[in-house]
């Protein structure tokens, strides 16, 4: 039954992407007797965790005494060691010590410094029966950004573009033709709702002159960050729009302004990718997805620096064109949605 439950954490934790970072994506579930008698996922950033709202779900139903009873012989399952600091808010850790429940069940622990097995420690040294490692691996992948910014100090990096039949990229006149269809369209839009930024380079910006907002599905747009050497792209562009926050990399001037931000990188071509990445690192973003163009995402894809590699391909033959990128990777998935074919692929360690 362990796994069961720990499935409704996992299910529950991902109703938090998109919103939660750089906070990991949490879910809890209690249960008392076979019973759920209470459930929640981490709010947005600054809000209370999995844990708490969990307990608060139970409180609300059966009232703080009554509830207090149930916990004292309940499982709480967490899909992340609880915390055992204090941060944004209390330690999860010492609620369900005060709250004596019988036994915790988590999915993996928590990497952070921190945390990092003290939250496991807490509740044992309390007496509570804790159990570490059901549906480790998925909570692992689920968390996939957070484990990445705290092992390799970057954004995890998700590379995406679309290709045609024949594997063309881009037409050879500097002119916008799209690939994809409405419906990869919106699809897309989801994707970048769910990541912390999304980056182009200054050819991508020029051309397309791409908003890069999410219009087409309700969430957050993703700050915007641009690669533009010598600031060439021009203030009246759609992704110097007030919507959201612009990073611009360049070799210029660094001005922190309003929703703009210039950073200025010595050096600009040396490192580039890993600069603009450790800085990304710096600013808190968890997560990026790379849109292009064929130049930028080659960028990344020559200094390895690329976690997971969204492809569309469409049913149309140009015959030529830019050639797309080319990676090595392992595919997890592929499936056809109104037509066109999506593939996404793993980098291999």
């Amino acid at each position: 039954m362990d796994e069961l439950y720990m499935r409704r954490c996992l299910q529950l934790a991902e109703m938090g992407a998109g919103t939660v970072s750089p906070n990991p994506m949490v879910g809890a579930v209690i249960v008392c007797e076979e019973k759920i008698i209470g459930e929640g996922y981490t709010s947005p950033y600054g809000g209370p965790h999995a844990e708490v709202n969990a307990v608060q779900s139970a409180i609300k139903k059966y009232g703080e005494s009554e509830a207090g009873r149930l916990f004292a012989k309940s499982t709480i399952y967490v899909s992340l060691e609880p915390c055992a600091h204090f941060g944004k808010t209390p330690p999860c850790a010492d609620m369900l010590v005060n709250y004596r429940f019988r036994r915790v069940v988590i999915a993996c622990q928590d990497p952070f410094a921190k945390v990092n097995g003290a939250g496991v420690r807490k509740l044992k040294d309390a007496g509570i029966s804790v159990v570490v490692g059901v549906l480790e691996k998925e909570a692992k992948w689920l968390n996939r950004r957070f484990f990445t910014r705290l092992s390799q100090h970057r954004p995890y990096v998700i590379l995406k573009w679309a290709q045609t039949k024949d594997g063309f990229f881009a037409p050879l006149d500097d002119r916008q033709q799209w690939i994809s269809n409405s419906a990869s369209k919106q699809l897309v839009h989801k994707w970048r709702s769910e990541e912390d930024a999304i980056l182009v380079g200054t050819k991508t910006a020029l051309v397309d002159n791409p908003s890069l907002t999410v219009r087409d599905w309700k969430g957050r747009h993703p700050k915007r960050v641009l690669i533009d050497k010598n600031l060439v792209v021009p203030p009246e562009a759609a992704i110097y729009s007030d919507e959201v926050e612009t990073i611009v990399f360049n070799a210029q001037k660094t001005d922190w302004s309003s929703h703009i931000k210039y950073v200025e990188l010595e050096n600009f071509d040396l490192y580039l990718p890993q600069n603009i990445l450790y800085q990304l690192h710096l600013m808190d973003i968890q997560s990026i997805i790379i849109e292009g163009g064929a130049k930028t995402l080659q960028l990344f894809i020559d200094a390895g620096l690329w976690d997971e590699a969204r492809i569309i391909s469409s049913p149309n033959v140009w015959n030529e064109g830019f050639d797309a990128p080319r990676i090595a990777g392992i595919c997890i998935t592929s499936e056809e949605i109104a037509g066109n074919n999506f593939k996404i692929y793993l980098k291999e360690n």
